[in-house]
């Protein structure tokens, strides 16, 4: 009896081993699954670097600089893998990825609205932001028509799926690309947001904007010009 004992309690305490060993190897992301997109930098971005390249990816040197090896190689792991191709990391990329939460609970911010495709509060105020980098200087309805051109285009088969992919899509905005949206937010920003959210869009249903005073690609003059606000001009 006292053998078989023994026998049991050493099994129990093998489990226990094994079990240890798999917990302390399973992948840790961060803990609030932090959004790793173009221009980031960091520990994050590495880290999603080395997966991609041990996944049998090519982003480039893992040197923590998200450029644009690592947003296609991200884009093919999404679409390899079932997911919205917008080359932003989030929550189902990284589970993807393999990582876990760990014991850490994930964020999830209050519901503002789902009206436009946008539902929680972080997606507001990067709306808000770019709104603030791209239309500083612009009216009220300036604003709005801004954020509403973004939101025009998750409607569209011709850009990304989600709101981050859509606005760190490379090149797509000038205030994205020259850091200009990280400047201080305005109050007329952050509610020009949530008017386009609701569903004002004085453009007509536009997808792009520019200024004609600045420098731009002769492409955009093909596209149907539907109006002008202020000092941007708005097209389908």
């Amino acid at each position: 009896m006292n053998k078989y004992k023994s026998a049991v309690v050493l099994f129990i305490a093998f489990l226990v081993l094994c079990s240890f060993v798999i917990l302390s190897n399973a992948r840790k992301a961060p803990a609030q699954y932090r959004l790793v997109y173009w221009g980031l930098s960091g520990n994050d971005v590495s880290r999603l670097q080395q997966t991609l390249y041990d996944w049998g990816y090519n982003p480039g040197p893992v040197d923590g600089v998200f450029g644009n090896s690592t947003y296609q190689s991200l884009i093919s792991f999404q679409a390899n893998n079932g997911l919205a191709s917008d080359g932003v990391a989030g929550p189902a990329t990284w589970a993807a990825l393999g990582f876990s939460s760990g014991s850490d609970p994930i964020s999830q911010p209050a519901p503002v609205s789902i009206s436009r495709g946008v539902s929680n509060r972080d997606d507001t105020y990067l709306l808000a932001r770019v709104i603030e980098g791209e239309a500083a200087n612009e009216s009220f309805t300036g604003k709005v028509a801004v954020g509403a051109v973004i939101l025009n285009r998750m409607q569209s088969a011709a850009f990304p799926y989600s709101l981050a992919g859509i606005i760190y899509q490379p090149g797509a905005f000038e205030s994205v690309s020259n850091g200009q949206y990280n400047r201080p937010l305005t109050d007329d920003s952050l509610r020009a947001a949530m008017m386009a959210m609701s569903g004002w869009d004085p453009t007509g249903g536009a997808l792009y904007f520019w200024n004609p005073a600045k420098p731009v690609s002769p492409w955009v003059w093909t596209r149907n010009v539907i109006t002008q606000i202020g000092r941007h001009i708005f097209a389908r």
